[in-house]
């Protein structure tokens, strides 16, 4: 992987494109709005539907995002890892990230070579699967470049081995919701919440 090359492609307001340990991804900085519409275009995908902040750190969430008691418990337990949380936004995130809504979604990956890019990278990246609206995501370098071609700017080689998206947890209410159950489940996440 070459932190040299990806930077470049981002700077330029490029899209890149990575495995997660759930499917592959595609990257813009988060603080980049052209950039931010590309990746729309790109993915065919509607407006109104947010994209994930995938950060290096589990301690870097609360610079762009309210970390509650369950919030920090869900982060201790789970992150790195295969779990999204959505919370409050700070005022650092750009309303068009949250849709104005105010809401984030966070997600620290567990792979080593994607948290070493990450925080080489030194600010967050807005994530999707990569893949059209609609369509089943790719699971390594080479569906990506078949979807895409040059579409994006950069592909990091490599597969994804889990193969399921993460698990969605909405922080933003009394209630705990799961959004979506992936490989961490609800009995994981009420055990270590204390069954709230």
């Amino acid at each position: 992987m070459e932190i040299r090359k990806i930077k470049k492609a981002l700077n330029k307001h490029g899209i890149i494109a990575f495995p997660t340990e759930t499917v592959m991804g595609l990257g813009v900085f988060y603080d980049d709005f052209e950039a931010y519409e590309k990746l729309n275009k790109v993915k065919q995908r509607r407006e109104d539907k947010p994209y994930t902040m995938m950060l290096g750190d589990p301690k870097k969430i609360t610079k762009y995002a309210d970390v509650d008691h369950n919030a920090r418990k869900l982060i201790s337990a789970f992150m790195p890892g295969s779990v999204t949380l959505l919370l409050h936004a700070k005022e650092n995130v750009p309303s068009y990230v949250t849709h104005g809504t105010g809401v984030v979604g966070v997600r620290v990956p567990s792979l080593v070579d994607i948290l070493d890019m990450l925080n080489q990278l030194g600010k967050p990246l807005l994530v999707p699967s990569a893949n059209k609206a609609g369509e089943k995501p790719a699971f390594n370098s080479e569906e990506v470049k078949n979807i895409f071609g040059n579409e994006i700017d950069y592909v990091v080689e490599g597969e994804c081995v889990g193969g399921v998206a993460s698990t969605i947890v909405d922080l933003t209410t009394p209630e705990v919701k799961i959004i979506r159950e992936g490989p961490v489940t609800k009995e994981m996440i009420n055990s270590v919440l204390g069954g709230e």
